[in-house]
């Protein structure tokens, strides 16, 4: 059974998506950007994007803890230092996660952060 998750807690999306979806037990997140962040820093935006994310879980019941995955995005791979000192303080149970850098993220934010929960 799939569920869509929406929180007001969070940016709405900017195109045809939803939050999240959870379907039988696993929480499959969009990605999340500082949307009212986008002139800020990469610390700044990160912090701004955990707590986003942290929203679309408390949405759908879950927490930081239920994420087993997640894949960070970074426009500038010269940041990354940076965001794993904000990530590492969100996500100290570390999850699996993949990083890559892209050419552009929507809204030319800095960061953007996607993740897979699971209800235990």
């Amino acid at each position: 059974m799939k569920k869509i998750i929406f929180t007001e807690n969070a940016p709405f999306p900017v195109g045809p998506y939803s939050q999240a979806v959870l379907v039988n037990g696993t929480l499959y997140a969009s990605g999340q950007i500082a949307m009212d962040a986008l002139d800020a820093d990469v610390a700044t935006q990160t912090h701004k994007v955990c707590e986003n994310v942290t929203a679309v879980l408390a949405a759908a019941g879950m927490t930081r803890e239920n994420v087993v995955k997640t894949t960070c995005f970074l426009a500038d791979m010269a940041d990354f230092v940076t965001f794993n000192g904000v990530y590492e303080q969100y996500f100290a149970h570390k999850p699996a996660r993949s990083t890559v850098a892209a050419k552009q993220l929507p809204k030319d934010a800095l960061v953007e952060i996607e993740v897979i929960a699971v209800a235990e």
